[in-house]
């Protein structure tokens, strides 16, 4: 593993001590030529969340870190400088990229001071779309995120260059919750907390808290929305308009989806349209209740029972000429069958903190599934528990089956599986050998145990 050069001794500006980091703010990186080649530095921070300062765990002294933008066919070159008094490492979400080597590896640990380069290239097939880049250290993934540790990897294509979507306003919608102290320190969650998944009761979008976005009558908003939180689920509804899904997970849909309202449980992303149909007024985009379950009897968090308010639309002029929606953005074919056996996946949660796969917790020394590579195969996840589990596998995409068998006309990587509930999805593994995992992606679960090794065989 490498080791970075050291840096400057941090200043302190004043009694309030906003912490210097040696990177000037920059919101984005963006690849020229084929080729990004970036720094991001993990480090301590305060940083202004709406009216409050926070004591952060940030990149590049931001949060959200610096939103990457590449395209298909580029290299990514990252040099992870960790400045953190704990080990981190870097996670692709999302990304159809190898596993190993210093590509998308989550067994990779970068220690106090040291720094580590990730490279790889993208393929030059691969799906436009919302990613991000999170730690996935096991054990401390949910404390770090929590504390900051998160940002977009957007991958460009030919879904940006559709008139009808090129003309929309885009927006990039990081939806985040904090537990903070009064100091502006990050409360430590309890056991207990952790078993059911911290939530926080301060909402940001990005480093806002209920930010306006203008919208002229007659003109279009993109919102590309990523649920960065570790345990909360975002149930969207924006006042008096539809939304106008054009891409999840795993990139674009065939042609845009109308919906009323949106769950988002951790990990997921969608790309949505809104229209301007009104000649004036205020809307608000919100968070209405949702409950995902408890521990049984012992409970879970304490949850709103009114709607949150997460951003605010504002209507200012308009269009001389209206913005359609698109007729058609991408091809997306299903998935053939499988002549290979079910896959079949039980979550289970017990009251010692022990959560499982297969009744067995998490062991980087064991592999848990190998699969072929050029193979199709069908996984069922059974929810043995009290709470509800949305469920990732690395390193490849799959389509989500209907009752009847059918694979969804669309690309994901995290599967909502309700509580006391199996659901199913078909998967082509293609290209990469290779170790990675599958696990919930309510962060605590993951470090608590619930989480396999899978191998990619040739």
């Amino acid at each position: 593993m490498e080791r970075s050069s050291p840096i400057s001794r941090r200043q302190l500006l004043g009694a309030g001590a906003v912490l210097l980091t040696s990177f000037p703010p920059a919101l984005r990186a963006q690849s020229e030529n084929g080729l990004l080649e970036t720094t991001l530095e993990a480090n301590n921070s305060w940083i202004r969340l709406g009216a409050n300062y926070a004591h952060l765990f940030t990149y590049n002294g931001q949060v959200p870190g610096p939103r990457l933008e590449v395209r298909a066919g580029d290299t990514v070159r990252l040099q992870f400088v960790n400045r953190l008094a704990e080990a981190s490492n870097l996670h692709f979400h999302g990304l159809h990229i190898s596993p190993t080597g210093n590509a998308d590896n989550v067994f990779l640990e970068v220690q106090p001071n040291e720094s580590q380069t990730y490279e790889f290239t993208i393929p030059k097939d691969h799906r436009p779309g919302t990613y991000w880049y999170h730690p996935h250290l096991h054990g401390s993934s949910a404390r770090q995120v929590s504390r900051g540790l998160a940002g977009l990897l957007v991958l460009r294509g030919e879904m940006d260059e559709i008139p009808e979507i090129a003309a929309a306003n885009e927006h990039f919608l990081v939806l985040r919750d904090w537990a903070l102290d009064r100091n502006g320190e990050v409360v430590e969650p309890s056991m207990m907390q952790r078993m059911t998944g911290r939530e926080g009761s301060l909402i940001t979008v990005g480093d806002a808290v209920n930010p306006k976005f203008e919208i002229q009558t007659g003109g279009m908003l993109r919102f590309r929305v990523l649920n960065a939180s570790p345990s909360r689920f975002y149930r969207l509804k924006i006042e008096g308009h539809p939304m106008h899904m054009i891409a999840s997970d795993g990139g674009p849909l065939p042609a845009p989806v109308a919906v009323d309202e949106l769950l988002l449980s951790p990990g997921e992303r969608a790309d949505l349209l809104v229209q301007g149909q009104r000649d004036s007024g205020t809307y608000r985009l919100l968070n209405l209740p949702y409950n995902r379950g408890g521990m049984g009897m012992m409970g879970g968090p304490s949850r709103p029972t009114e709607p949150e308010t997460l951003a605010t639309m504002i209507y200012e002029g308009s269009m001389e000429v209206a913005l359609n929606l698109p007729q058609s953005i991408t091809s997306v074919e299903p998935l053939p069958p499988s002549d290979l056996p079910l896959r079949r996946f039980v979550l289970s949660e017990s009251r010692g903190a022990s959560f499982q796969i297969n009744g067995r917790a998490f062991d980087h020394r064991r592999v848990d599934t190998q699969v072929k590579l050029g193979t199709i195969e069908d996984w069922e996840i059974v929810n043995q528990g009290t709470m509800d589990h949305p469920f990732h596998l690395h390193t490849n995409s799959f389509q989500i089956l209907d009752p009847q068998g059918q694979p969804a006309r669309a690309w994901k990587d995290v599967m909502l599986v309700p509580a006391g509930q199996k659901r199913r999805f078909r998967v082509r593994f293609a290209d990469f050998e290779g170790k990675a995992v599958y696990h919930c992606h309510i962060l605590d679960h993951e470090d608590l145990g619930m989480m396999g090794v899978i191998e990619f065989l040739a």
